[in-house]
């Protein structure tokens, strides 16, 4: 699997924070079910690395990612965990180098035109922008296509159903990231199947 075909898997990544390792295999049959198999657990609570090791074991059509993932012993960690990709919300030169050799495909944040440019330079083409709508949402990204069409993004950061269908729509833009399929009351009350339903509702989302 390359950084691109992340990027195709699924219109919408789920951005999830796992509280409670017992709900990740549960939690991640139910988007994959949904129709989003591409899973990012982000490296936020002590549960993350579990929950990881567990969708990998147990979840077989999920392909499931570490995200916030900002340190080489992250990357390390996170892969041996069975993260089969990993997500930055920024980069350094660094961090850049073990995502580089870890073997999984990755998505280095940027929100910067600087940085856009910094990774192409390093052969990075496919990227994470974050945080998205704070960073200048779908006009900034509609501005990056002319000078720099080779970089392909997944934006992620305060898109919802409605802004998503916008972000789908531009041509340097291959998926977007998000949670609003993953309501906290639901994940609280193990609703499994309104979340599978949400997942579903996002991975019907279209381009305008």
């Amino acid at each position: 699997m390359t950084s691109r075909s992340v990027l195709d898997l699924a219109p919408v990544v789920p951005v999830v924070v796992v509280e409670d390792a017992a709900d990740a295999v549960p939690l991640a049959r139910a988007l994959v079910a949904g129709g989003l198999p591409a899973i990012e657990v982000t490296l936020r609570t002590p549960a993350a690395l579990d929950a990881i090791r567990a969708i990998a074991a147990e979840v077989p059509d999920a392909v499931v990612g570490a995200g916030t993932v900002i340190s080489p012993e992250n990357v390390r960690d996170s892969v041996a965990a069975g993260a089969q990709f990993l997500v930055s919300p920024g980069w350094t030169d660094a961090l850049l180098d073990a995502m580089k050799a870890s073997g999984v495909p990755f998505l280095p944040g940027v929100s910067t035109t600087s940085e856009v440019v910094a990774l192409l330079e390093r052969g990075v083409a496919e990227m994470k922008f974050f945080p998205a709508e704070a960073a200048g949402g779908t006009a900034y990204l509609k501005s990056l296509a002319g000078p720099l069409p080779q970089a392909r993004f997944c934006p992620t950061g305060g898109i919802t159903p409605a802004l998503a269908p916008s972000y789908l729509a531009l041509k340097n833009v291959g998926c977007v990231g998000g949670s609003w399929m993953l309501p906290g009351d639901a994940v609280a009350a193990k609703d499994w199947s309104r979340i599978e339903g949400l997942a579903r509702e996002a991975a019907a989302v279209r381009k305008v």
